[in-house]
C-alpha cells in the first residue's frame, strides 16, 4: 500500500499536507498526533470514504480494506449478527465463485480459463483462512464480548459501545488485506483487549490504527506516523522509542536553530557596520555567505496542555470506606454477593474485570450512589468523596462552563476562570454552553469540577475516556501527587501500572485486592496459568488414589478431547488435500459425475473443518 502526496483541506484550513509513505504486508502503523490534525479524515481518505484534495492511495490489486471507525451504525434495519456478517461479503463470493466454478466443471467445461479461475479462488480462500471463517467469527464475537444471544436483536436496541464493537467485529471477520483502526479499544475491557493484541499479531494484514492506548499501541505497532500540524513524518520503530527519538531530533534542533541565530546575528552585524566602509569586501563576502546559508527552523512552539495538581486534602482516618458481607446487584442480576474488604488512607487502587462485572455498580454503592443489596458500607472519619463519573453527559447542557464550575462551590468567578484556564478552558471559551462540547472538552470539563468541589477520596470512573495521550500523562502526575486515596475503574493499562498502589479484581462474583499495578496481575496471573499447566502435565505421573489426580480429572479430560478433536482435524485435511489433487487431476476432470462427486465432497470437508475447528476453540478454552 503506497500513500502518495495526500492533502487534505477543510475550508481554509489545511488538516495535513503532502502525506506519503509505503507500507509493506504485515507493516503496524500507528498514526499519532494531537487533537484536530485528521487522524481519522486520513483513514477515511485511505478507505476511500472521503476524496483527498490531492495524492492518491495506490493499493495492490485485488486488495481488500476495511475500516473500522466511531461512528456506531444507526438507522439500519437489520440485526447485529447481519451487520457483523456483512464483513463476510468477500469470503462468501469466493465460496459462491468455487461452487459456480465446480458446477461447471461438472458439466464438462474445463477450459484453462475455468481451472485459473479455480485456482486463484482456492488460493484466495487459503490466504483468508475461508474454509474455517464460522469459526473465526465465533472466536472475533466471544473475544469481543458480544454475546451470542445479541446476533438476533436489531441495531437499534444496542448503546453506542455496542455498536463499536459490533463494527471492531464486522472489520476483523472480514480478514482484509488492509485494516484501518479508529480507536479500537474503546468501549472494551482488559480481556477482551488483550484478545485483540494477541489476533491483530495473527491477522495477515496491513494494518493502520489511531489510538490513545500508549500500551496497545507499544504492543502491536511496528512503526509510527506523526502528522504535527500540516506535516507529517515516519519513524520506523515502536511507539516508545519514536516518543525518545522525537524529543531528541526536538532538542538537537532547538540547539542547532539557536546556533545558527547567533552565527547569522554575528555575520548581519559585521555587514552592517563594515558595508561601506574599509572592510566593505570582507562585509560583501559576509553577505554572500549570509544567502547561502540554509536556516533551521526552530522546533514548533509547543500548544497548551493540562498541567493542573489537586488541592492539599483534610487527613482523614486510616480505613477510608469499608464493606461488610456487601452484595450489589443491577437489572435483577447478582453481580457481587458477601464480598468484605476495606481501603485505606492513601491507597490507589484500580478496579478490574470484565464488562458486566458491576465495576461502576461497586464504587457507586461505595459511596452512597446505589443501595446494596445486602451487607453495609461504612465511610471513615472526616472521609470526603469527590466522584468523576464516566458519563459525560451528568452534566447540565444549558449551563455555560463557567456556570457549571461555579455551582456547588465557594469559588469566585474570577478563580473558577483560573481553574478552567489550567484545562484549556480561556478567553470567551468559557461562556459556551456544555451542550456544544466534544466528548473530550466534557471529559476535561469533569475534571475541573472534581478539583472544585474537592474531597481527599478521589472515586474516578473511567477518567481518560476521549482523553489525549498528553492530557492523559498530565492526569497521571496529578494523581500520582494527590495526597489523598484513590479509588479508579480504568481500562487503560498504562495508567494502572504507573499510579495504582493496589488492582481491586472483580472475578466470578467475588473480589480479590492485590498489591502492584497492572504488570504485577498480568505476572499473578501468569503465575496462575503455569501453575495449571504443570499440575496438567503432572497429573498422568501421579498415583490413582492421590487427591492431587481428582483435581486435575476435569482438566486431563478436556486435554484428551482437544487431543482427539486434532486427531480428527489432521484426518479431514488430508482429504481435502486429496480431493483437490482429484479436481486437478485430467483423467478425473474428463468425467462429469467424478468431478461433481469431489466438488460435493470438496464442500462438506470444508463444512466438516470449520466446525471442527471452532469445537477445537471451545475445547482447548475449557481446558485451559
Amino acid at each position: 500500500m503506497n500513500v502518495v502526496g495526500l492533502t487534505k483541506s477543510f475550508g481554509a484550513r489545511t488538516l495535513f499536507e503532502d502525506v506519503g509513505l509505503r507500507l509493506d504486508p504485515g507493516d503496524r502503523l500507528a498514526v499519532v498526533g494531537r487533537n484536530g490534525v485528521g487522524k481519522t479524515t486520513l483513514l477515511r481518505c485511505m478507505a476511500g470514504q472521503i476524496a483527498p484534495d490531492s495524492g492518491e492511495v495506490i493499493l495492490p490489486r485485488g486488495a481488500v480494506i476495511a475500516l473500522h471507525d466511531q461512528r456506531p451504525p444507526l438507522g439500519r434495519d437489520i440485526s447485529l449478527g447481519e451487520y457483523i456478517a456483512e464483513g463476510l461479503a468477500q469470503i462468501r463470493a469466493v465460496e459462491a465463485t468455487m461452487r459456480d466454478l465446480e458446477q461447471r466443471m461438472a458439466a464438462g467445461d474445463h477450459g484453462a480459463d475455468v481451472m485459473g479461475a479455480y485456482d486463484r479462488a482456492q488460493k484466495e480462500m487459503e490466504r483468508q483462512d475461508g474454509y474455517a471463517w464460522e469459526a473465526w467469527l465465533e472466536r472475533v464475537q466471544r473475544g469481543l464480548g458480544i454475546d451470542a444471544d445479541w446476533v438476533d436483536r436489531p441495531l437499534k436496541s444496542f448503546s453506542g459501545g455496542e455498536l463499536t464493537r459490533a463494527s471492531l467485529a464486522r472489520a476483523l471477520v472480514a480478514r482484509p488485506s488492509v485494516l484501518l483502526l479508529d480507536e479500537p479499544t474503546n468501549h472494551l475491557d482488559l480481556q477482551s483487549v488483550e484478545w485483540l493484541e494477541t489476533a491483530l499479531s495473527e491477522v495477515d494484514a496491513t494494518i493502520v490504527l489511531i489510538s490513545h492506548d500508549r500500551w496497545f499501541l507499544e504492543s502491536v505497532t511496528t512503526k509510527v506516523l506523526d502528522l504535527d500540524g500540516e506535516k507529517s513524518r515516519v519513524w520506523p520503530m515502536r511507539y516508545s522509542a519514536f516518543r525518545r527519538a522525537k524529543a531528541e531530533a526536538l532538542a538537537t534542533q532547538a540547539t542547532l536553530a539557536a546556533a545558527q541565530a547567533r552565527e547569522i546575528a554575528r555575520l548581519e552585524r559585521f555587514v552592517e557596520r563594515w558595508s561601506a566602509g574599509t572592510k566593505a569586501r570582507q562585509a560583501q563576502s559576509r553577505k554572500k555567505q549570509l544567502d547561502r546559508i540554509e536556516r533551521v527552523a526552530p522546533p514548533p512552539t509547543k500548544e497548551r496542555s493540562l498541567a493542573f495538581g489537586f488541592p492539599k486534602t483534610e487527613r482523614p482516618g486510616r480505613v477510608v470506606v469499608e464493606a461488610d458481607g456487601l452484595s450489589v446487584g443491577a437489572g435483577g442480576a447478582l453481580l457481587l454477593e458477601k464480598v468484605s474488604f476495606a481501603i485505606e488512607r492513601n491507597q490507589r487502587i484500580a478496579v478490574v474485570g470484565p464488562n458486566g462485572a458491576g465495576k461502576t455498580t461497586l464504587v457507586e454503592t461505595l459511596i452512597g450512589i446505589r443501595t446494596p443489596t445486602a451487607g453495609r458500607v461504612s465511610l471513615g472519619h472526616r472521609v470526603a468523596v469527590g466522584y468523576f463519573s464516566q458519563h459525560a453527559e451528568e452534566l447540565d447542557p444549558n449551563r455555560t462552563i463557567v456556570e457549571t464550575v461555579l455551582s456547588g462551590t465557594a469559588l469566585t468567578n474570577t478563580q473558577a476562570r483560573t481553574l478552567l484556564g489550567r484545562f484549556l478552558f480561556s478567553g470567551e471559551v468559557v461562556d459556551r454552553r456544555v451542550e456544544m462540547l466534544s466528548g473530550g472538552e466534557r471529559r476535561r470539563l469533569s475534571l475541573v469540577q472534581l478539583i472544585a468541589h474537592g474531597g481527599n477520596f478521589l472515586v474516578l470512573d473511567e477518567p481518560t475516556n476521549h482523553l489525549d495521550i498528553e492530557s492523559r500523562e498530565a492526569l497521571e502526575e496529578a494523581i500520582e501527587a494527590f495526597d489523598g486515596t484513590v479509588l479508579m475503574v480504568s481500562h487503560d493499562r498504562a495508567l494502572i501500572d504507573l499510579v495504582a498502589t493496589h488492582t481491586l479484581a472483580l472475578e466470578d462474583g467475588d473480589i480479590a485486592i492485590r498489591p502492584g499495578g497492572y504488570s504485577d496481575l498480568a505476572a499473578y496471573r501468569e503465575g496462575l496459568k503455569s501453575q495449571e499447566q504443570a499440575v496438567r502435565a503432572e497429573a498422568p505421573k501421579a498415583k490413582k488414589a492421590a487427591k492431587p489426580v481428582a483435581v486435575a480429572t476435569k482438566p486431563r479430560r478436556r486435554l484428551r478431547e482437544v487431543e482427539k478433536i486434532e486427531v480428527r482435524i489432521a484426518a479431514v485435511e488430508d482429504e481435502l488435500r486429496e480431493v483437490a489433487a482429484q479436481l486437478a487431476d485430467p483423467g478425473v476432470l474428463a468425467d462429469r459425475d467424478a468431478v461433481a462427486a469431489a466438488g460435493e465432497r470438496h464442500v462438506k470437508l470444508e463444512a466438516d473443518l470449520a466446525w471442527l475447528m471452532q469445537e477445537w476453540e471451545v475445547a482447548s478454552a475449557e481446558a485451559d
